[in-house]
């Protein structure tokens, strides 16, 4: 049966935003599991995720402290419609990445990241689909906002959608 992927990281609520974009939060509530990539900043972010989330895969990031270091690892896994996922918040320098993840995941079909704020989507010639979804909050030099949709569907992800969040009225 198809799951329903939201994928998110470097959300930095209340510090770069005071909520996540409404098209995100609708998103999360209608997704069958969300994946966040580290940097939430306030526990209280995390609390309102694991409410809301039918299922929720998550990491710390390095600008996460305290409780959140506590709540979260630093390398999440899952097993999702037969795809193995990983979760981590840095992946080091974008020169040399697949090679370098695929040889630090070996067992992993998709590896989730952030830290960038850069969107993402590449395969390692090992077949490791690498995937950041940026910034939802804190577009940096990027021209918007963003998250990532995707489904998992017996064995393969299907349907990898960029999402851009509308700018703020």
């Amino acid at each position: 049966m198809p799951v329903s992927l939201v994928i998110t990281s470097d959300t930095h609520v209340p510090k770069r935003s005071r909520d996540l974009p409404h098209s995100l939060w609708t998103a999360i509530t209608s997704a069958d599991v969300v994946i966040h990539a580290g940097d939430w900043v306030d526990v209280a972010l995390l609390d309102l995720l694991e409410q809301r989330a039918r299922r929720l895969v998550a990491v710390h990031g390095n600008n996460d402290h305290g409780a959140l270091r506590e709540r979260l690892p630093e390398v999440a896994r899952a097993e999702l419609e037969g795809l193995r996922f990983a979760v981590v918040h840095e992946t080091g320098d974008a020169k040399g990445r697949e090679a370098r993840c695929a040889a630090r995941f070996p067992d992993v079909d998709v590896l989730v990241f952030g830290h960038s704020h850069i969107p993402w989507d590449t395969t390692a010639a090992s077949g490791l689909r690498l995937l950041n979804p940026g910034s939802p909050t804190d577009r940096r030099r990027q021209p918007h906002g963003t998250f990532l949709t995707a489904v998992a569907d017996a064995g393969r992800l299907r349907d990898v959608v960029l999402h851009a969040v509308p700018p703020r009225s």
